[in-house]
């Protein structure tokens, strides 16, 4: 094929809601440019773009498929990304690899949350976005006032560029007024007549013209000045100041389509092919060590890696985007982010499953190869000598549905990991984690489909039978109180025997509080001689910090260590719970030896009883992760919301609008957000979303406290 230069390059996103019909847009526009001969249908379960298993049981995208089409003398590599909020890991990174986001609108629901989250996305990431307003000739479609919620929700820069004499069954017209013509189809769509507008169209035909006009013209000083002086601009001038728009997001142009019909494809595909922005025409990306990284065809050769997926009779296919330098096949790079070499035998451009051996890619282009050695998602290949680094480059969004996972039978443990961590590259939003506190292999996603999609793939394609649980919850044990123990470990069996008696205080912990001075328990005082001090900074949160307070040389110095191990051992499997424990200082102030039974061992056991036996004593309490919550949803089931959120008792920190929708603030505890991501949906239709962010440890109510001691002191027992 054709070798494109950067200046003949562009990369669209495709995006929208679950159910815009992105899938069936990408078939059209496949068809349009000749690379398909007959359209596939999502139904037929034959479409270019949804081609793995998973995808035609399921009847909906699950992972992003890249296709190119050469049109208008250009490359057009477009990246069709699932709809559902659920893989919004594939559109995030597809945004971060593309130049233009075409983002689809149903006609007949108009903003949906997904479609809210996918622009704010691309408000971060500050790429040009062009809607496609799709399904007009549904029955419940309605342009003006989608067109009117699109303008409250995205802003005035909302410009349409068409729009339809009517909708519903009838769609079969529309006016472009860029180029101010009536285009029209026959009943099965296809090749437009193209017209003069008619003359009871014309006047709101010229007005939103000249809208558009304005919109273009205020990009450029030199057509502002020209709009000013002659109040009009030629076809190219207009093109050029759109362009400068969409660069700056200062208009969002809006077309028409009908997808299924094919109807007004073509005509946003020559807007693609002639008005956006080419590679070359957007702000050079920042890598990890702070270059800009020019899409120079004759730069240093670096690649990086934005997507691996093991495909049906190919294997392992790992997706790049060439970042500066030209490609060739047989060349040698180094993989930075794994310290390994790797040869690009083949190179490819991709449409689908249908992979072409491509001569040269060259800077801006997208492309795949196959059977590469040791490369992941994320990684950075460069040529020798060339030092940039692209780790971290795409930010995920932290994950809001959890469950615990472990296969069907012991023995396949291993296999299962080794699965899992190839999902993960695959997907980088589904996190698995294996959990020493919790003793399971936690696996978190974007939602139940999200898990149980993976479920699909591990069981149909990996014929691995697996289970999800109910994760357990991360608990931490504190204290509220001072208390006081002693413990005296003593046993004899022949022989030299075991003998350490520990006296402690413990009382729970605060930054910046002062030294230990006395402590009084009943009628008797304790003065606390403080000889040093440990501070010991806990992984799972909060500190351990042990005085030794011995005088007169009741313990010796050496066996202090092995004190603070049995405290450790307590620490890291509370008494209460079996939960890590947090934040509590420990005075050792007295205790006994024996010149020959005393070791480590018996002061580790005896440190460790007695603290057991303080912390008892020392009102103990135990806390739970409480997360910030935030819910986008519409106001008509604003309430049914908010009552299911008090029902997981949630405190309601705020209420806001935003874009149409109203914003949610809540504290959760980590407890009731387990199966949050199906209710929701369920209670407003697939109409909402949330996330969700780690806020703090909070005390648990008694009643909650005392069924879990009842609950640990169960499971104690049965061992």
């Amino acid at each position: 094929m054709k070798v494109y230069k950067t200046n003949e390059i562009k990369n669209i996103a495709l995006l929208g809601s679950k159910g815009s019909g992105k899938t069936t847009l990408a078939e059209a526009m496949l068809f349009e440019c000749g690379v398909i001969k007959r359209r596939g249908t999502v139904d037929a379960k034959n479409t270019v773009c949804d081609y793995f298993p998973v995808e035609k049981e399921y009847g909906y995208s699950v992972f992003s498929t890249v296709f190119y089409a050469e049109f208008l003398g250009k490359k057009l590599n477009v990246i069709d990304c699932p709809g559902a909020d659920d893989f919004v890991g594939s559109a995030i990174t597809a945004l971060n690899v593309t130049d233009t986001g075409v983002i689809v609108i149903n006609g007949q629901y108009g903003v949906e949350v997904g479609t809210q989250n996918i622009f704010r996305t691309t408000v971060s990431l500050k790429k040009p976005v062009i809607f496609a307003m799709n399904q007009l000739d549904g029955e419940k479609a309605d342009y003006d006032n989608v067109l009117e919620q699109m303008k409250e929700v995205f802003g005035s820069k909302v410009v349409p560029i068409q729009y339809p004499l009517s909708c519903g069954a009838g769609f079969n017209a529309m006016i472009d007024v860029l180029l101010m013509k009536k285009y029209s189809w026959g009943p099965d769509g296809g090749v437009p007549t193209i017209e003069e507008i008619p003359a009871e169209e014309m006047e709101k035909a010229k007005e939103l013209h000249q809208q558009l006009v304005e919109a273009a013209a205020e990009n450029d000083e030199t057509l502002m000045e020209k709009f000013f002086d002659q109040g009009h601009l030629t076809e190219d001038e207009m093109r050029e100041g759109i362009r400068k728009g969409l660069v700056d997001r200062s208009i969002f142009p809006v077309f028409c389509v009908s997808a299924e019909k094919d109807m007004g494809v073509r005509r946003m595909m020559e807007f693609l092919g002639n008005v956006v922005p080419f590679v070359e025409d957007m702000p050079a990306p920042i890598d990890a060590n702070g270059n800009e990284v020019k899409p120079d065809t004759d730069g240093p050769l670096s690649l990086y890696v934005f997507k691996t997926t093991v495909e049906p009779h190919i294997g392992e296919v790992s997706y790049f985007k060439v970042m500066s330098g030209t490609l060739t096949p047989g060349v040698d790079l180094d993989n930075i982010s794994r310290g390994s070499k790797e040869r690009f035998a083949q190179i490819n451009c991709v449409c689908g499953q249908i992979k072409t051996p491509a001569d040269k890619l060259c800077a801006g282009d997208i492309g795949a190869t196959v059977k590469m050695k040791d490369v992941r998602t994320g990684n950075t290949l460069n040529e020798k000598g060339c030092e940039y680094l692209y780790d971290d480059f795409i930010k995920y969004p932290a994950p809001k549905y959890q469950r615990a996972v472990r296969p069907v039978t012991e023995s396949d443990a291993e296999k299962l990991s080794a699965i899992l961590t190839r999902m993960h590259e695959e997907d980088p939003t589904w996190v698995v984690e294996q959990s020493k506190e919790l003793k399971q292999t936690i696996l978190s996603g974007q939602g139940e489909f999200h898990l149980r999609t993976l479920k699909w793939r591990v069981e149909n394609n990996d014929k691995l039978p697996i289970v999800f649980d109910e994760p357990k919850i991360p608990y931490r044990e504190t204290i509220t109180k001072a208390a006081r123990a002693d413990y005296r470990h003593k046993k004899q069996s022949g022989g030299a025997g075991q003998f350490g008696e520990v006296h402690l205080i413990i009382e729970p912990f605060v930054e910046g509080m002062p030294q230990p001075d006395t402590y009084k328990f009943g009628s008797q005082e304790y003065k606390m001689n403080v000889r040093d001090t440990q501070e010991i900074p806990l992984s799972w949160g909060g500190k351990l910090v042990v005085h030794n307070c011995i005088v007169g040389g009741a313990i010796d110095a050496r066996f202090i260590p092995a004190i603070v191990k049995g405290l450790m051992d307590r620490m890291e499997q509370g008494p209460l719970t079996g939960s890590y424990a947090r934040d509590v200082r420990v005075c050792i102030y007295d205790g006994k030896m024996h010149p020959v039974d005393s070791n480590e061992i018996s002061f580790r056991l005896a440190g460790r009883n007695a603290f057991s036996e303080a912390f008892r004593n020392a009102n103990p309490k135990v806390l739970e992760p409480v997360y910030d919550v935030e819910v986008m949803v519409p106001g008509d089931v604003m309430g049914d919301v908010m009552s299911d959120l008090q029902g997981r008792r949630a405190i309601i920190m705020g209420m806001s609008s935003e874009n149409g929708f109203e914003k949610l603030s809540a504290k959760v505890p980590l407890k009731e957000m387990s199966s949050y991501s199906t209710a929701l949906s369920s209670i407003t239709g697939g109409r909402s979303s949330f996330t969700m962010k780690f806020a703090s440890y909070e005390l648990v109510p008694s009643d909650v406290q005392e069924k879990l001691l009842k609950e640990y002191a169960a499971t104690q027992n049965e061992e």
